[in-house]
């Protein structure tokens, strides 16, 4: 919390999305495989505020368990209940009774903004220019306005031709032909001082053409009393940031806006993306990478991304939770998730890390190979279709063709250990719990039960046997 001044910060989150078509509420429709609502609320942590009241109405359980388990901020976070939807005054209204302990405790510099659920987009930066208007300008509130190209269903700002001080906000279905001309927009993104807020939020009326109760009639209340109002404005080239969503359709656009925004971060990161408008980013932090690395196109990023130096990642991989050490190629059409790959390994292509995964220095995993839960040591190598899970592979190891290590007995798992320098042949099934020694080889085809001994060549193979019998054609 910021003690020159406290923030309440109120969210509206009550709304259905009916044109969504969707079963999920408005705000948990997801944006880069996360829902809106927590894009606002990771922003809003760079603010500290005292609280943030989200006011909660269609399928608001589901609502507040999303949020419950996935925040990871530090500030409080409170709910009020909207059971029906009569507008953003009446919205607003629902979260007065934590406004007036806030201004209770902190009665001068206290200020409540007002935010749509649906913005995912808005910047740490815009917030902390409106808040240091308010206090510079003394203002009972503040708008951050925007200027579109087609300002069709938003909310028209009205500034008086002497002074250009705003005087209203005509919402489209009560507006003129003229007004309709405007292309400054109101944003629904308002700084309130908390004690204006609390004294004029009961007195919105509901005479309009949409019968709700308007939280921009706060304004014309200003205006007639001669309080201070101030304004912030969005040129069009950052309108962007407060972009709803409505549709499924304005929901792609702002994916695709945000993917653009992300990728251009990877960039200035001196990361070289060979299409820029084909990789989707889906981190929960800011990746950290070294020099020269390339990514090429359809390539997906999610959660936590560490990236050495002189890595390449092909076409149409997927990484999640990944630490890439240096000097590291990945070829097209790899999935890798929750593992380690140390320096100068090759992976692929078509190859699969499942989590919990380790590659030592130099190891290869080619292409059609799954490794879950197991460690490669160094110089190790599995070239082609292979399944390696919950076992620990020493170095110097050749894993041949359609190796399997067999490692659920249906109730349990175990574990296959081999040691440095074994040679597992082509087509072989190691029937865990089982140990292959150093430098044992493995002969191909070989089911192993039982464990395997060092410098020994073991086979397990039934007799092979032609039978005289003529076969018809």
């Amino acid at each position: 919390m910021n003690s020159d001044f406290e923030l309440n910060v109120v969210i509206l989150a009550a709304g259905i999305g009916s044109r969504m078509k969707s079963n999920l509420p408005k705000v948990l429709q997801p944006l880069a495989n996360k829902p809106l609502i927590l894009h606002l609320l990771n922003t809003l942590q760079g603010l500290k505020p005292a609280q943030c009241i989200i006011v909660y109405g269609h399928q608001g359980e589901l609502v507040k368990q999303t949020i419950c388990q996935n925040n990871t901020n530090d500030f409080a976070i409170n709910w009020a209940f909207q059971e029906q939807q009569n507008g953003t005054a009446h919205a607003t209204l629902q979260s007065i009774k934590y406004l007036q302990q806030s201004l209770a405790t902190k009665p001068k510099n206290n200020f409540t903004l007002v935010l749509v659920g649906d913005t995912p987009l808005l910047q740490i930066d815009t917030l902390q220019k409106l808040i240091t208007t308010q206090m510079q300008k003394q203002s009972k509130l503040t708008l951050l306005t925007a200027k579109v190209a087609n300002p069709f269903g938003y909310g028209r700002i009205v500034r008086n031709a002497e002074n250009q001080q705003i005087s209203a906000i005509i919402e489209e279905k009560d507006a003129n032909e003229t007004i309709k001309k405007i292309k400054e927009i109101n944003t629904g993104i308002l700084l309130f001082d908390t004690n204006f807020l609390i004294q004029n939020l009961p007195k919105v009326n509901n005479n309009n053409a949409q019968k709700e109760y308007y939280l921009t009639d706060l304004i014309a209340m200003a205006v007639n009393k001669n309080l201070p109002i101030a304004s912030n404005v969005l040129e069009e080239n950052q309108s962007w940031q407060t972009e709803g969503v409505n549709t499924k359709l304005q929901l792609a656009n702002l994916e695709r806006i945000y993917q653009k925004h992300q990728a251009e971060k990877l960039l200035e990161k001196g990361i070289t993306l060979l299409n820029l408008n084909n990789v989707e980013i889906r981190l929960s932090q800011e990746i950290i990478c070294g020099k020269d690395v390339i990514i090429d196109s359809g390539v997906i990023l999610e959660g936590k991304i560490v990236i050495g130096n002189n890595v390449k990642i092909g076409a149409n991989c997927v990484l999640k939770n990944m630490i890439i050490e240096d000097n590291v190629i990945i070829e097209p059409f790899c999935h890798l998730e929750n593992s380690i790959i140390k320096n100068n390994c090759s992976i692929g292509p078509f190859a699969r890390l499942r989590p919990n995964s380790e590659l030592g220095e130099n190891v290869h995993i080619g292409n059609f190979v799954e490794v879950k839960k197991s460690m490669l040591g160094k110089n190790s190598k599995a070239g082609h279709l292979s399944y390696l899970g919950d076992a620990i592979i020493g170095e110097d190891v050749n894993i041949g063709a359609g190796t399997i290590t067999c490692n659920y007995d249906g109730k349990h798992k175990h574990q296959t250990i081999i040691n440095n320098k074994a040679f597992i042949g082509s087509g072989t099934q190691l029937v865990a719990p089982v140990e292959i020694g150093e430098n044992a080889i493995i002969g191909a085809g070989t089911t192993l039960t039982k464990t395997a001994p060092e410098n020994q060549i073991t086979v397990s193979r039934s007799p092979q046997k032609s039978i005289n019998k003529k076969i018809k054609k």
